[in-house]
């Protein structure tokens, strides 16, 4: 069974392995149906989704599937997120995102989610501002808590600071990249990979992280190497020599523990000295089974600055 964090606002823990549904489409709806059946065997409780995945046909598919068994909805936690710019500028304004958050409810086929974030930031507005939006979304019922997705660590501290100066609710979670493989630039526009300074930061406030591409969009899965450039948007975000020594590394402690490559990769994430929990993206019952694999790993603190590269070996 897999761990588990709280997150402020829900009643029941999130799983430290939440599944993710870019892919989703109602045209794969039997594809859909059987991987968060099968991710739900592993004890996963939470899936993620966007208001603009698919143009809206992930939201459309799990609505599908929820809509299956009048239980279904009692046994995944849902969080969607809002505010992602479009062609015509950014959409984070009261208007915006109450139209969005309705129209999600309307395809996720719920009345109320149970996450929420900020798919980006909008550094032009004051935070208090957009605090009191969303806190009128959780006072009109659309969603139980919220958060920040690809939100710097700066942002979120001064909007959680304003929310307890003016008794407001404030950030619940922060969702942006964490994994073993540092960026070297972001992988989309205005996304956030955490540095060493925001883990210190979330060490300090404990902020729960939910990592999206938590196995660096696959750079360990063995698929890749230094001369294999096919991949360009992974040669240009992750290829690196201190990234491939890090591969090395992971390599090397996957085979004493008798595990892969990415399964460590992937504790590297879920062993953080806060709280955190990776999106995956698994396609079929052996990657679900792969990625519990690697949520059960327990490293420890030299095992974590050895794979980071902070120490150069590990005391027996």
């Amino acid at each position: 069974m897999l761990r588990s964090i709280s997150v402020e606002g829900l009643e029941n823990p999130v799983s430290s392995l939440i599944i993710g549904s870019d892919y989703f489409t109602p045209d794969k709806q039997e594809l859909v149906n059987e991987v968060i059946e099968q991710y739900l065997t592993v004890g996963g409780n939470t899936i993620d989704t966007a208001f603009i995945y698919g143009g809206g046909q992930s939201e459309k598919a799990i609505g599908q599937w929820v809509d299956r068994n009048s239980s279904n909805r009692e046994r995944l936690q849902i969080w969607t997120k809002g505010g992602h710019p479009n062609k015509n500028g950014p959409t984070i304004n009261q208007k915006d995102l109450t139209e969005q958050i309705k129209i999600s409810l309307e395809r996720l086929k719920v009345d109320q989610v149970d996450l929420y974030a900020l798919h980006r930031d909008d550094p032009t507005l004051p935070v208090g501002k957009i605090l009191e939006w969303l806190n009128q979304l959780v006072e009109d019922g659309y969603m139980k808590t919220f958060g920040g997705s690809n939100w710097s660590t700066k942002r979120l501290e001064e909007a959680n600071n304003y929310a307890k100066k003016h008794r407001m609710r404030g950030f619940s979670f922060s969702s942006p990249n964490l994994s073993l493989a540092k960026a070297k630039e972001p992988y989309w526009p205005d996304c956030v990979s955490l540095d060493r300074e925001d883990i210190i930061w979330h060490e300090q406030t404990q902020l729960p992280v939910l990592s999206w591409s938590s196995q660096a969009r696959g750079f360990f899965t063995g698929k890749f190497n230094k001369a294999e450039q096919s991949n360009q948007e992974l040669v240009r975000v992750f290829y690196n020599d201190a990234n491939w020594k890090r591969y090395e590394r992971a390599q090397k402690l996957a085979e004493q523990k008798g595990m892969t490559t990415i399964e460590i990769a992937l504790a590297y994430v879920l062993n953080q000295s806060f709280p955190t929990a990776a999106i995956i993206g698994p396609r079929n019952y052996k990657e679900i089974v792969s990625c519990a694999n690697g949520a059960s790993i327990n490293l420890s603190t030299q095992e974590l600055e050895w794979l980071n590269l902070e120490v150069d070996f590990i005391e027996s």
